[in-house]
């Protein structure tokens, strides 16, 4: 999987088998190349195992924007493996990632008559995996899901790892992944060719979670990531198929290793870098800004802040805390503001609140415990550590550090 040197990037299609520790057979394959939902029908098939013989249907949820030629292709993979296709569009904001989205795929799949052994199928990024992987684990108290994520982003974190959830509104605020489920996919298809008609800066906001990966890369058998990361770089913005199928083949493998120990993100306390809690890194203080609207780093016009935006924010803001608390060493923090202008990703915001505002929003934090904050910090040597309480004046000084205005 690894590359030496100068090598060209293959193109050659990759499989990253995941394996989680609660339920012998739970292990599923990710598929990472080019093209690979031409065979969709036919590995969908195969990872349903026996039951998948008398299958005879698939929901399709799609993501509304995704080019139709897309959609239509994806769909009759699915019919020439003679699964009759129930569609069912979905809307892919932050703001339409709630339970009535999930209602709505449920009420197709019961109209459609989907039967307990057929799968769901979430064809889109990572709100579209979200939701579709509830309401696969939802309906008939859980038929299969098969993840189909089209952005970077997804394709290295969301669509793997068994994570669903929707975002639930609380007075004015809406609260990220307040309810959801840990539903393992049957299978994962990763076609690099889905990202051709990605804009530039969704590819962007995808870099970000590749370079958290990096950051703690060494905890779960990649100390090099961070390498590979930086030298594929200007290959993979301008959309190199082999330096995109190797990116994504080494982060899935990263999450995987991760996942595999700690599948439902319950063993903070016996390790370290926290479990699965480490893929968190970043992601206190993004998710608490990310639903801030307004929030730019360039002109009004780039307001709201992506998902990958804010997770390249948090790094930064979150590596400022490690570095105060003796858990990084400046150059490394240098290491990750450099590679994350080299990504074309922002590393500062306009029009934060204050301090105190962020930090409290940072208390509805799935991490917290007794009441007590606690930070996926990346730290020395590409590891990870899981800071309990840290100083309100450390995590001030550290959101400082992202303010542009």
């Amino acid at each position: 999987m690894s590359r030496k040197g100068s090598e060209p990037y293959r193109a050659a299609t990759q499989r990253v088998a995941v394996r989680t520790a609660l339920r012998e057979g739970s292990a599923y394959d990710v598929v990472v190349g080019m093209g690979v939902l031409s065979d969709a029908g036919v590995l969908t098939r195969d990872a349903l195992g026996p039951g998948g013989e008398r299958a005879a249907r698939a929901l399709l949820a799609h993501d509304d924007a995704l080019p139709r030629g897309l959609v239509n292709a994806t769909a009759a993979a699915f019919t020439a493996a003679g699964l009759n296709i129930i569609a069912c569009p979905v809307r892919a904001s932050e703001a339409e990632k709630l339970f009535a989205t999930v209602e709505r795929i449920v009420q197709a799949a019961a109209s459609g008559r989907l039967e307990r052994g057929e799968p769901v199928v979430a064809l889109g990024g990572g709100v579209v995996g979200d939701v579709a992987g509830f309401a696969a684990a939802c309906y008939r108290r859980g038929v299969p899901v098969v993840q189909c994520p089209t952005t970077l982003l997804s394709m290295v974190d969301a669509s793997v790892g068994g994570k669903t959830g929707v975002n639930v509104r609380v007075g004015d605020s809406l609260k990220k992944n307040m309810a959801g489920a840990f539903h393992q996919p049957a299978l994962v298809l990763c076609d690099v060719a889905t990202m051709q008609s990605l804009p530039a800066r969704d590819l962007r906001s995808g870099l970000a979670e590749c370079i958290k990966h990096a950051m703690i890369g060494a905890d779960f058998g990649d100390a090099d990531l961070l390498d590979l990361t930086r030298s594929a770089l200007d290959h993979v913005l301008g959309m190199d198929a082999g330096a995109l199928v190797e990116l994504v083949s080494r982060n899935v493998a990263v999450k995987a290793a991760c996942v595999a120990g700690d599948e439902r993100e319950t063993l903070a306390s016996d390790a370290p870098h926290g479990g699965r809690m480490a893929l968190n890194a970043g992601h206190t203080v993004a998710h608490a800004i990310e639903t801030l609207p307004g929030l730019s780093h360039g002109r009004p016009s780039l307001a709201d802040l992506t998902h990958g935006e804010a997770v390249g924010l948090g790094l930064l803001a979150e590596a400022r805390l490690a570095a105060t608390l003796g858990l990084l060493d400046g150059r490394e923090a240098e290491e990750l503001r450099e590679v994350l202008e080299r990504a074309g990703l922002p590393t500062a915001v306009r029009g934060l609140p204050d301090s105190a505002r962020i930090i409290a929003l940072m208390g509805d934090d799935k991490k917290v415990a007794g009441g007590r904050l606690r930070v996926s910090l990346p730290s020395r040597g590409r590891r990870c550590t899981l800071a309990d309480d840290p100083p309100r004046d450390a995590l001030a000084a550290a959101i400082d550090t992202v303010r542009g205005d």
